[in-house]
């Protein structure tokens, strides 16, 4: 028996912390586009040495209902020929998820947004711009896994260092 009581001498029984849960409700493709230079401007001349880049940026926001919110991945791959700096292809995709998620305290809530979500939905974004740069007349970029926990604290970072601008600087920026 606890030696918790009540002040009306009842038991009080101690709270269970719910363990954290996250369900996948949907994934869908916000926005998509491939451009590919090479078929509008011809193939370049020379020797090509493609260079590709990934930029990624993330997005989350609360929903209508109860614990469930969306969160975009946003993905931009240039792939450049290095020997001219000319682009061969550009890829953008908006990749989106909505999320059932309880039991995160609302301390940790931003970076499980910002991290686990979209770490569940890369692989599906990995598969589509797999698949577009093929079909686009490419060989197929597989993309490296994207390090979420590092991007998270570089926009950390990159926020603390705008806050400590003085305003004037901020309304340069």
């Amino acid at each position: 028996m606890s030696d918790e009581t009540t002040q009306n001498g009842t038991e009080a029984k101690p709270q269970a912390q719910q363990a954290p849960s996250m369900r996948i409700l949907a994934q869908f493709v916000r926005d998509l586009s491939f451009e590919n230079m090479v078929a509008q401007k011809g193939a370049p001349s020379g020797d090509v040495q493609p260079e590709i880049s990934v930029q990624v940026s993330l997005d989350a926001r609360k929903r209508g209902a109860d614990n469930q919110f969306e969160v975009i991945t946003k993905y931009r791959v240039t792939s450049t020929n290095k020997t001219e700096g000319s682009t061969l292809f550009l890829a953008e995709l908006d990749y989106g998820g909505v999320f059932q998620i309880e039991g995160v305290p609302e301390d940790q809530l931003h970076a499980f947004l910002m991290i686990e979500c979209p770490r569940m939905l890369f692989p599906f974004v990995r598969r589509i711009v797999s698949d577009l740069t093929r079909d686009g007349g490419f060989p197929a970029f597989n993309m490296d896994p994207v390090d979420f926990v590092a991007l998270y604290r570089q926009e950390l970072a990159r926020r603390a260092q705008q806050n400590q601008q003085s305003p004037a600087d901020q309304r340069l920026s």
